[in-house]
């Protein structure tokens, strides 16, 4: 089970993802994003901002800028990622329409019921493992991102009270955590300090 900004934050990765593997196309071409802009037609602003995930591209970006590259065979499957990164967007801002406490509602109720809860987090540390300073970071950057009210904190307070299945019951969590959150600040350096610190106690 994952918190929603969880998801969230998996859309923002695969979007990352996206951006990541059409800089390889450019790379392998020999462009640079000026160049490549040049042969697609556009601003380089719009190379810069699908380079750093900042946006999806359209079908036809797509098409243009593999054909670029001179990997016109590749446009079909990119194609088809962008399209399942923008419903990971549309599915989340539907979920976040009306504030981020419901979902953050929903999630508790769901560890409550649960006996073992099994996360694997590649973006961001789970969030019964969060505190407040850390969870009203990524929330706020979140709510920020998608344009969704702001109800950051009544989100972050039913976000840690999930905390206390990590010492109420029988839970059992079972957490692989990519090193890369380690490293990928969230809020100013004292927060993420201070988050890293609270992460060794409960991992004893």
């Amino acid at each position: 089970m994952s918190a929603s900004s969880s998801s969230s934050s998996a859309a923002q990765a695969a979007r990352e993802a996206l951006a990541a593997r059409l800089a390889h196309l450019m790379r392998d071409a020999g462009l640079t994003g000026r160049a490549l802009s040049a042969r697609c037609g556009w601003h380089p602003a719009k190379t810069s901002r699908i380079l750093t995930a900042k946006a999806t591209p359209s079908d036809a970006d797509l098409r243009a800028w593999t054909a670029a590259c001179g990997a016109g065979d590749q446009a079909e499957d990119l194609i088809a990622t962008a399209r399942a990164v923008d419903s990971m967007y549309m599915e989340w801002r539907r979920l976040h329409r009306a504030g981020m406490r419901r979902a953050q509602d929903d999630v508790l109720a769901r560890t409550a019921a649960s006996l073992t809860c099994r996360v694997y987090a590649s973006n961001v540390i789970p969030g019964f493992f969060q505190t407040a300073p850390y969870a009203t970071a990524l929330l706020r950057s979140i709510a920020g991102f998608q344009g969704t009210p702001d109800d950051v904190e009544e989100a972050v307070a039913a976000r840690l009270a999930r905390a206390r299945y990590l010492y109420e019951g029988r839970h059992r969590f079972v957490v692989l955590l990519e090193e890369w959150v380690l490293h990928s600040r969230i809020g100013t350096g004292e927060e993420m300090a201070g988050q890293l610190a609270h992460l060794l106690t409960v991992m004893l």
